[in-house]
């Protein structure tokens, strides 16, 4: 057998997917697996932010047999293979570079970004709206960052970072009028609008929402099990200690 790893990675799947193959890998579906490919980019990331070369390397791996995995799949029902997907990247890539693999010239980043979005748009052009094409599984963060990023293409868009904040302590008071009315639907839209609003400052601040998030998430979690620590065994201190502890743990983080 060939010692090429794209050549031992179809072997693989062959192997695997054939008629003396895994039985488990045999029945699984584009569907099935779906969860398994958000799972791996998962940790993609996680390797990326615990800045873990080896792990990272594993995990990239692991993403990269759900592509041979779901390419295996539509081959065995007639539809393209892995040779099929890794064709089409390559035109697409070429399509898109054209400054590199054509004649064109571009200076900067921002001008390869704008030919990117052009080139895309004109081979989506049967798309109806700009909206088209923004995955419905995206986490709700990031698909709200991108609805407003499409949005703001077509001027839809405010016009300054501070007029972001004027939209939230609007959507705020809309809340509490909720929460007064005890309405569980208007509560949850009006939550959902505030959310939004949070948004779309970070975009115009120029921050990811779902990195934001994430940075916060992680300093909850770090500071709340320093609190664990000083809760003791029975676990059993009023909302005042607890508070006094979560002060202690932020204070321990800022000490240079």
């Amino acid at each position: 057998m060939s010692t090429d790893p794209y050549t031992m990675l179809k072997y693989l799947m062959d192997t695997l997917n054939g008629p003396d193959g895994c039985p488990w890998d045999r029945e699984q579906t584009h569907q099935s697996l779906r969860q398994y490919m958000i799972e791996e980019a998962y940790e993609v990331v996680d390797a990326i932010d615990a800045e873990d070369d080896a792990e990272l390397q594993e995990e990239l791996g692991d993403v990269l047999l759900q592509v041979f995995f779901h390419s295996d799949i539509a081959r065995r029902r007639g539809v393209f293979d892995v040779d099929d997907v890794a064709r089409g990247l390559y035109e697409k890539m070429v399509r898109r570079h054209p400054h590199i693999f054509g004649a064109e010239c571009l200076g900067s980043a921002d001008e390869v970004l704008q030919q990117w979005t052009e080139i895309k748009a004109a081979e989506k052009d049967s798309r109806q709206s700009v909206l088209d094409g923004i995955p419905r599984q995206l986490p709700s963060l990031a698909r709200a960052y991108k609805l407003q990023k499409r949005a703001a293409r077509v001027g839809f868009d405010w016009e300054q970072a501070s007029e972001t904040l004027d939209k939230i302590e609007e959507e705020i008071a809309e809340l509490r009028s909720a929460m007064d009315s005890e309405e569980y639907d208007g509560i949850e839209a009006e939550l959902g609008d505030l959310l939004f609003s949070v948004v779309n400052c970070a975009r115009k601040l120029g921050v990811e929402p779902e990195t934001a998030l994430n940075r916060t998430n992680e300093k909850f979690s770090r500071r709340f099990r320093q609190v664990e620590k000083g809760m003791g065994v029975d676990g059993k201190l009023t909302l005042q200690e607890l508070d006094q502890l979560w002060n202690e743990a932020k204070q321990k983080e800022r000490k240079p």
